[in-house]
């Protein structure tokens, strides 16, 4: 369910905080060849939705590869694999 469990331990409007800030960091389409392989805005994307999925009580496996892999844009590791919307 969307909504949060009553025994959450975060403020109401979390959830809803996270999720707004996750959709401005997304990249959208407009954006994508210039911001695809900005490490810090790519890594800030991940940290976003991980943070949802912790708000929002998900798997702690997704939370965990979410930060897993912006941890990767941080440190360089990851690079664009290319083009994967096209």
């Amino acid at each position: 369910s969307g909504m949060t469990s009553p025994d959450a331990p975060w403020p109401d409007s979390a959830t809803a905080k996270a999720e707004e800030l996750h959709q401005l960091l997304r990249i959208g389409d407009r954006d994508w060849h210039q911001l695809k392989s900005n490490r810090q805005r790519r890594g800030a994307e991940l940290l976003a939705a991980a943070m949802v999925q912790l708000l929002r009580q998900g798997d702690s496996a997704d939370v965990e590869n979410l930060t897993q892999q912006a941890l990767g844009w941080f440190k360089g590791e990851l690079k664009d694999p290319g083009c994967p919307r096209h």
